[in-house]
């Protein structure tokens, strides 16, 4: 049975792609950058912002890279107004999942002072005994996170479940052996996500709790027989 839920952000508890890619446009036509598909913004959302800009722009020398970060982040955080809102059935559902004893954490590509005000913004700071942002530690896919999540709960990766809506994320978690959830309403294509070999899928955030549920039930089951 599951102890500890992971949740990525962006795409998995907040529609929040259309803001990213506007953003991310507006900074490099802002900086004299070409101008950025959304397609392949859409491609690098989950990643942390220094290894997102290297995707996007190869080229970009070190200290255009961080004027690229600061604007980035200008617009997402400040100058840029396009609605945020979490997904359908996300707010109650975490209420629901936290009070039934799982413990729930974030593990995201954002910064901390992204995450800080994201969680401040949508009231769900208290729900979340921790999180992981990229730039205090290493970015996705590469699972340091999740390792320092683990270490930090006392847990072991098959203690823990990683819910995400990209391939960074599902691959975080098979690259230590935890088992994941992909999201199918996020920034990437289930194509990608099944290459890591989720446990299951769900195209509803609160279809995560009937699928939590169904586990349990059947762990009951066997254990009574």
């Amino acid at each position: 049975m599951f102890k500890l839920l992971i949740f990525d952000w962006d795409g998995t508890l907040i529609d929040s792609q259309a803001r990213i890619i506007a953003s991310m446009q507006a900074a490099a036509d802002e900086l004299g950058h070409p101008l950025l598909c959304p397609e392949a913004v859409r491609n690098i959302i989950g990643l942390g912002l220094p290894e997102a800009i290297q995707a996007l722009i190869p080229e970009i020398e070190p200290d255009a890279l961080e004027q690229m970060r600061e604007r980035y982040a200008h617009h997402f955080l400040v100058q840029n107004q396009t609605p945020t809102e979490l997904y359908p059935g996300v707010r109650e559902t975490l209420n629901r999942l936290r009070d039934k004893g799982y413990r729930l954490a974030v593990a995201t590509g954002k910064s901390r002072r992204g995450l800080d005000r994201a969680l401040r913004d949508t009231g769900l700071g208290d729900l979340f005994e921790l999180s992981r942002c990229a730039d205090e530690t290493k970015s996705k896919p590469d699972p340091c996170m999740l390792i320092e999540i683990l270490d930090e709960t006392g847990l072991v990766a098959g203690d823990a479940l990683m819910i995400g809506d990209t391939e960074y994320d599902l691959e975080m978690g098979y690259r230590i052996g935890m088992p994941t959830v992909a999201v199918s309403y996020g920034a990437h294509h289930l194509d990608r996500l099944r290459q890591h070999q989720p446990r299951t899928e769900i195209h509803q955030f609160p279809e995560l709790e009937i699928w939590l549920e169904t586990l349990r039930d059947e762990q009951q089951q066997r254990t009574v027989s």
